[in-house]
């Protein structure tokens, strides 16, 4: 099964929790557990750039909230990076093993 970052973006945003693995930019890999749209500690500054345009997923590291390092639980997920996703108990796999 694949899976578009426009589609992945429709799933989960309603603030749903989801899966995945991914290859981090310094080439280790990573299983998270996130979900988008957390707003809460945002600080207001604001991106200057569109995360979307760059193929980038803006998520909020549920591991890290829950150790309550809230300011420091936002990431991005680079879609084209991504090994696999699980949203509501569907896995989609990726070509980045």
């Amino acid at each position: 099964m694949s899976i578009t970052l426009k589609e992945i973006l429709d799933k989960v945003s309603n603030g749903k929790v989801f899966s995945a693995k991914f290859v981090k930019k310094d080439g280790s890999i990573r299983t998270m557990n996130c979900r988008t749209g957390v707003v809460k500690h945002v600080k207001g500054k604001g991106r200057n750039f569109d995360p979307i345009t760059a193929n980038l997923i803006p998520v909020c590291d549920m591991n890290l909230l829950a150790k309550g390092m809230e300011e420091d639980s936002y990431r991005f997920i680079n879609y084209s990076k991504l090994i696999w996703i699980q949203i509501e108990g569907k896995t989609f796999n990726f070509k980045n093993k």
